[in-house]
């Protein structure tokens, strides 16, 4: 495939992954295959793509803000907690072998999709609420999703949706809001530490950025005005993308 096409197809994927990661989760299924597939090894690959997330997220808290839906203090609250988790699994991430790192990944996929079929539908409060319920729980988590987010970032949508829904029991919308200004926060050390240790194609990194900060701002406009059952519904666009992804590359 001529470079400047691979450029193109990323660009698009950055749109589409961006969008997926505001509403639900799994954009990185997408960008990462796609990386690896342009010939980078899954170090490198986990790095560039950090460069999209951070600059995807970045646009989707502006558009959040812009819309009105946003509690930073909250959200930086939650966010502290995963910066400690976040560059543990990070400085292991760049340690791992080429073929170790795709087999985690694929392992890692077919979680994502297996847990989100088998998920159960509850009721949810008024998209405005903040008030949910108390849970100190929601604090160790962030530690471990952080660290999850470091390592990985394939499905830490997913994750933070669960613990900020089933904890705290707040508006899918809501927790989109948290979700991404959490993975804005704790993608900063680890996308430092892949800066380090030379594991960034940068070409490719801005390029993926470019299509994934369209997308986030997007897609954060597209949360709050479809609401809730938009969002599921996006959600179960992003298994079958996921899975089809999965098909291609096993």
């Amino acid at each position: 495939m001529p470079e400047y096409l691979q450029y193109i197809l990323l660009f698009l994927a950055g749109i589409t992954a961006g969008f997926i990661n505001v509403n639900a989760g799994g954009g990185s299924s997408l960008t990462l295959p796609v990386l690896i597939f342009m010939g980078l090894e899954g170090a490198v690959a986990n790095g560039t793509n950090r460069i999209g997330i951070l600059i995807q997220t970045l646009f989707s808290v502006s558009s959040f803000r812009k819309e009105k839906v946003h509690n930073f203090k909250k959200s930086l609250r939650f966010a502290i907690f995963t910066l400690p988790g976040a560059i543990a699994g990070a400085m292991i991430s760049v340690r791992l072998t080429d073929t170790l790192f795709r087999q985690i990944l694929g392992l890692i996929m077919i979680g994502i999709v297996l847990t989100m079929i088998f998920s159960h539908k509850k009721k949810t409060p008024d998209m405005l609420s903040e008030s949910g319920r108390k849970n100190w729980w929601i604090y160790p988590a962030m530690v471990g999703i952080g660290f999850y987010g470091g390592f990985i970032q394939v499905g830490v949508g997913f994750l933070l949706m669960a613990a900020f829904y089933h904890l705290l029991r707040i508006h899918l919308v809501r927790v989109n809001m948290h979700k991404v200004f959490v993975v804005f926060i704790y993608t900063l050390p680890a996308l430092l530490i892949f800066v380090i240790t030379g594991n960034i194609h940068w070409g490719l990194g801005i390029t993926l950025a470019a299509g994934n900060a369209i997308g986030g701002w997007w897609g954060a406009k597209f949360a709050v005005k479809g609401g809730e059952k938009v969002i599921k519904i996006i959600m179960g666009i992003a298994i079958v993308v996921m899975a089809a992804r999965l098909l291609h590359f096993f």
